[in-house]
């Protein structure tokens, strides 16, 4: 059994007991928190898809943390006009473990 789920403007294909890293979401660590844009779900071999969600589908998960993914560069260049400009960026992310999937 899967669902497909949007948080954060993405969609992810979560199975129970996979953990994935996602948006930043305003929760403390150990919290339940519930997705409820279930795009599709498929359960013993059958795919329901919603338009554009599943109705009273929805997913359970646990916040294992929060953090930071590596350090990307952002690096601006004009030829011929002197200007460089170097930035970096760390997306910060949370770590969530799918624990039931309710459809």
């Amino acid at each position: 059994m899967y669902a497909i789920i949007e948080t954060g403007g993405k969609q992810y294909k979560v199975q129970e007991g996979d953990v994935i890293f996602i948006e930043k979401l305003a929760a403390e660590d150990g919290a339940q928190v519930t997705f409820d844009k279930v795009l599709a779900v498929s359960k013993e071999g059958k795919v329901d898809f919603g338009s554009p969600i599943v109705a009273g589908a929805t997913v359970e998960a646990k916040v294992l943390g929060h953090g930071k993914s590596k350090k990307i560069i952002v690096f601006k260049f004009k030829p011929k006009k002197g200007y460089k400009r170097t930035q970096g960026h760390r997306q910060p992310y949370t770590k969530v473990q799918i624990e039931k999937i309710n459809a």
